[in-house]
């Protein structure tokens, strides 16, 4: 279950109205390693149109697409980062805290605040899984000491 405060997130109806999505931190209460990343509450996607939808379109420059919005997997995500998923089959989800540390409502404010709170817990310097922010600055390119 993912924390916010001192509420428990079980359901898009604990997030505020028009919440677009969070930015969270993952940490593994053994090693205090940890991971900080954004999660969207909701998924877009592209689905072909039905015949029925086909046949009543009269422009035919018109998409033969349209667009379905659902509830995305936060409440069960945990992450992409490769070495985090594997500690957590290692460990156990039981050993990793789950916290929201910043809700948002636009794509861009959710990608600021993933990078500030990046920033602010200095995840490419610290004990932390990410290795990068952005896809632009890499654990790899810092010279750090040791």
């Amino acid at each position: 279950m993912w924390k916010y405060g001192n509420k428990g997130f079980e359901s898009l109806e604990d997030f505020p109205e028009n919440a677009h999505g969070f930015v969270y931190h993952i940490k593994n209460t053994v090693t205090q390693k940890f991971y900080v990343g954004k999660k969207n509450l909701q998924s877009v996607t592209n689905k072909p149109l039905t015949k029925k939808e086909l046949l009543e379109i009269t422009d035919k420059r018109k998409s033969k697409k349209k667009q379905v919005t659902k509830e995305s997997n936060w409440k069960s995500y945990w992450g992409s980062n490769k070495e985090l998923l594997s500690d957590i089959k290692e460990y156990g989800e039981d050993k990793f805290e789950k916290v929201i540390l910043k809700v948002c409502f636009s794509k861009k404010e959710l990608t600021y605040y993933e990078i500030h709170y990046q920033c602010v817990h200095n995840v490419l310097t610290a004990n932390s899984y990410n290795d990068n922010i952005l896809g632009k600055f890499y654990r790899k390119d810092l010279h750090l000491p040791g």
